[in-house]
């Protein structure tokens, strides 16, 4: 009797729950754009703490600036600037401040768009907190467009949704197979250790032989090791070059490159630009 009760207390405030409806977020809306389907918006976050509530559309929200905590049922996720989540329209969860100044980047999608490039629902089930350097690496792209907005810009953007949601498909298909369970712990490794890299002390930390992570890890990070390590760094990059307080000299130092010329050819290999012009053009102070 006491678990029905408990579960029509539920429904009942899943009923009066806030909905936000295409192109609403709690803060103060900078710029929005629309292409076909898809909306592209930039927030500046306002309040310590949203209201509990669910999206009519999934979307994904890149800190921009700031320090964010998205929080739904099962887990609380911080989400420092440099952070990239994904929110299931499904699910409910609120928003909370932990910085002065934060802002974000949106990538809603409506379903109609999903349905007209045969991209499945299910492939944007479950909100999650993305650490993969590639994805991020095409949301850094996808803001440069929505930031300069010129005549390409339009199809640029079509060309990189359809990417993202091909490495989000990679990523899946990489989730659902079996993997060895030092995978996980490798990721971890790339994502967060400050140390020199190397495959020997790679190996030393999981206890695995250089030659089977050498062999094993590009099948499961979907690119070599050392590509993976250069993307994983520049994605670290991004959050940095939108935060005018440091030089290019101190963000080469952080990121680990052994000089500025090096942080430039990785940079240019993948935004066809040396960090410098991207900072220009995006920059938000």
């Amino acid at each position: 009797m006491q678990r029905n009760h408990t579960q029509t207390r539920y429904v009942q405030a899943r009923q009066k729950m806030k909905i936000l409806t295409k192109g609403k977020y709690y803060g103060s809306r900078n710029s929005e754009k629309s292409f076909n389907g898809v909306l592209l918006s930039q927030y500046e976050y306002t309040a310590d703490r949203t209201d509990w509530h669910y999206h009519e559309n999934p979307y994904f929200m890149y800190v921009l600036r700031g320090n964010m905590m998205d929080s739904n049922k099962k887990i609380q996720t911080l989400c420092p600037s440099g952070s990239l989540i994904f929110n299931n329209w499904q699910e409910s969860h609120y928003g909370s401040k932990h910085s002065d100044n934060a802002s974000g980047f949106h990538l809603e999608f409506e379903k109609n768009w999903l349905e007209k490039n045969n991209i499945p629902l299910s492939l944007l089930e479950g909100s999650q907190l993305i650490q993969n350097p590639k994805i991020h690496l095409l949301f850094a792209k996808l803001y440069f467009e929505f930031i300069l907005s010129d005549d390409y810009s339009e199809v640029s953007v079509e060309i990189l949704l359809l990417q993202i949601c091909e490495a989000l498909n990679n990523l899946k298909t990489n989730d659902s197979q079996k993997i060895p369970i030092w995978i996980e712990d490798l990721k971890e490794l790339l994502h967060y250790d400050t140390s020199n890299l190397s495959l020997q002390y790679l190996s030393n930390q999981l206890g695995v032989h250089p030659v089977h992570i050498s062999r094993a890890a590009p099948k499961h990070l979907s690119m070599s090791l050392g590509e993976y390590i250069r993307q994983d760094k520049i994605k670290k990059a991004i959050p940095l070059l939108l935060d005018s307080s440091s030089s290019l000299t101190e963000i080469t130092y952080k990121l680990g490159f052994s000089d500025q010329s090096h942080f430039n050819r990785v940079f240019k290999s993948n935004f066809n630009m040396n960090p410098s012009s991207y900072r220009k053009k995006i920059k938000l102070d």
